[in-house]
């Protein structure tokens, strides 16, 4: 009588759980999926409202005018580059300052968290930044989309957190052995780390991807603009044809189509990339979420 008593709230604790987890995933699936029946139906229909989650007349004539545009795979590869190169970067940098800072020997450790700290409250502003951008004359190159990111003090705290619970005898050993602190850091310290290191590439990675505002602001000769700028130079482009209806040449190329298709086909031409990715690394993502909430 006990064990049947025992597992009747169990069960009902599991079918609540279930449904409540359920409930949730459409919650969190119904705007993409919105945003996709919005993508894939006829403009000047989808203005009619009424869509949720399938398209009531099918076109692909927003894909059709993303695909057509000469410099989408120039900004895709520049975007690809970018989070390629600003990730790994970023990733070598910050966590081997997090290494620094966990090296229990080390006197000035506190003393950096406190500096970088500091920096994810307070920072010069947009003025000073972008004269300090000219002045190292990162402005209109590559090099202002990875430069700037290589150090992250929220990625810093959150991989030092991590690389002090390492036991720390393996790191005295590999002194005694006569290994330096760069010999530890890459052969110890990332390949146990590999968890948080992923975690936070993900963080990294999406950041650069979906950056838009440092391209427009650092490179005005348009010679490296990533995708998410063509994108958004096309969204405008089609917004300003629907206030300028007397332009009938600009009517014709963009009638079949309205902002709101075009900037939902935008959002999923954006967002599947990273899609596709999330499933190889999320149970890094969920191990980088709960790193430092547990001690001992």
């Amino acid at each position: 009588m006990s064990e049947r008593s025992t597992t009747i709230p169990q069960r009902l604790f599991d079918i609540v759980n279930v449904v409540v987890l359920l409930l949730f995933g459409i919650i969190m699936a119904y705007p993409f999926l919105n945003l996709l029946a919005l993508s894939l139906n006829d403009g000047a229909d989808a203005a009619r409202g009424g869509i949720y989650i399938f398209p009531r007349e099918f076109s692909l004539d927003a894909y059709k005018l993303l695909l057509q545009n000469d410099k989408l795979l120039e900004g895709f590869g520049w975007s690809v580059l970018r989070v390629a190169v600003g990730t790994v970067t970023c990733l070598f940098v910050t966590g081997l300052l997090a290494y620094i800072v966990s090296i229990r020997h080390f006197s000035g450790r506190k003393f950096m968290r406190i500096l970088f700290l500091v920096t994810m409250y307070f920072n010069g502003g947009l003025i000073p930044i972008y004269l300090l951008m000219v002045n190292l004359k990162l402005t209109d190159s590559f090099h202002v989309y990875w430069i700037p990111s290589l150090i992250s003090a929220y990625y810093m705290l959150l991989m030092s957190s991590y690389i002090s619970e390492l036991p720390d005898a393996l790191f005295e050993s590999a002194r005694i052995d006569g290994a330096s602190e760069m010999k530890i850091y890459l052969s110890l310290v990332i390949p146990m780390s590999l968890p948080v290191f992923a975690a936070v590439s993900i963080y990294s990675a999406v950041g650069h991807w979906n950056a838009w505002f440092d391209v427009v602001l650092y490179n005005s000769s348009g010679h490296f603009d990533t995708l998410q700028v063509y994108l958004r130079r096309l969204l405008l482009e089609v917004e300003a044809s629907q206030q300028i209806m007397d332009q009938q040449l600009i009517f014709q190329k963009f009638k079949s189509m309205t902002p709101l298709t075009l900037r939902a086909a935008t959002t999923i031409f954006v967002t599947v990339p990273i899609l596709l990715v999330y499933p190889f690394l999320q149970k890094y993502f969920i191990g980088g979420l709960t790193i430092g909430s547990v001690k001992g």
